[in-house]
């Protein structure tokens, strides 16, 4: 009787030891089941998916407020590396003696110093180049776009000329070869040079803004009756026009900015104002972070200007001539 019993407790142990054992595997199946299930939802087995962030995140970074920290923490950067570099540099900063020479209030009023008449020179000479510029460019288009032999090889000639020489020796070309054939200046020089050197720029955008033009505007003007002269006029162009804007004001800015040349034939432009200030004053950094500074509000100007012409000429019922 006592081994049948004992047999009976033996065989009752081994099932509790079985089912303990099989407890333990369910557990620890889950256990594993659980973790790929969550990797599965995370990254580890999709290592090329999406992560999911909190809207609250996403919104932030989308914020004007995460630009504005980014910009500022940037402005903290170059601060700091500039204090470092002018302390082990020892450079002593003058930024008070600046605005004497940008403008000056004596008994007749405001009396504007070199830095304004330099900048005013240089607006001048911006503003006319821009002009001509823009007037070579649309009739260089025109020629590439005709039917004109002759006419095509004069553009083409033109614009591998222009394009493929620096601007600084068709400069020098212009004031010491052609200025004193023609009775150049330095002034008209220098806006004859910037003309055509932007104007080359000017015709390729333009052209493009015209192929842009499809066949059905063509075909639409001349079922209305007009001359191939008033197509362009009141159809082609305004359309090129408005879809070349952005890269035209780009190229202005590019024109007002290689305007700093000028100053290699003398013209007192506002970098010319700014080397003549820096041989007498020895006012190195700080005259030319002021110039940098005035460049950078012009062009910076030039593009709000235009942003806002393009929301003005956008079309209202042709989302492809918006920008």
């Amino acid at each position: 009787m006592e081994s049948f019993y004992d047999a009976i407790n033996d065989e009752l142990m081994l099932r509790q030891h079985k089912k303990d054992v099989f407890s333990k595997i369910t557990i620890i199946l889950r256990a594993i089941r659980f973790v790929i299930k969550y990797v599965t939802n995370t990254t580890l087995m999709h290592p090329f998916a999406p992560q999911k962030k909190s809207k609250t995140w996403k919104s932030f970074t989308r914020s004007p407020l995460f630009d504005i920290g980014q910009f500022l923490l940037l402005l903290v950067l170059m601060v700091f590396f500039l204090n470092r570099s002018v302390q082990d540099m020892g450079y002593h900063w003058q930024w008070y003696q600046i605005p004497r020479y940008l403008y000056v209030w004596d008994d007749s009023g405001f009396v504007a110093g070199p830095l304004l008449y330099g900048l005013g020179v240089t607006l001048k000479i911006s503003a006319i180049s821009l002009g001509f510029a823009f007037a070579i460019g649309l009739l260089t288009a025109l020629l590439r776009l005709s039917s004109s032999v002759p006419g095509k090889v004069v553009a083409r000639l033109y614009l591998e000329i222009s394009r493929n020489t620096p601007l600084l020796i068709q400069l020098f070309f212009l004031y010491f070869v052609m200025g004193p054939i023609l009775g150049l200046d330095r002034f008209w020089a220098a806006v004859l040079a910037l003309s055509l050197f932007e104007g080359a720029y000017a015709s390729e955008i333009l052209r493009s803004g015209i192929m842009s033009v499809e066949k059905g505007q063509w075909e639409a003007s001349h079922s209305l009756g007009l001359s191939y002269n008033h197509a362009y006029r009141f159809i082609v162009l305004p359309q090129a026009v408005r879809r070349v804007l952005p890269p035209l004001a780009n190229q202005a800015i590019s024109l007002i900015k290689d305007s700093a040349l000028v100053s290699t034939i003398a013209v007192y432009d506002l970098t010319m104002e700014a080397q003549a200030l820096i041989s007498e004053t020895f006012l190195t950094f700080e005259l030319w972070f002021t110039v940098a500074l005035m460049y950078l509000i012009i062009t910076v100007f030039l593009s709000i200007l235009v942003s806002y012409l393009e929301k003005q000429m956008s079309s209202p019922y042709r989302s492809d001539l918006s920008f």
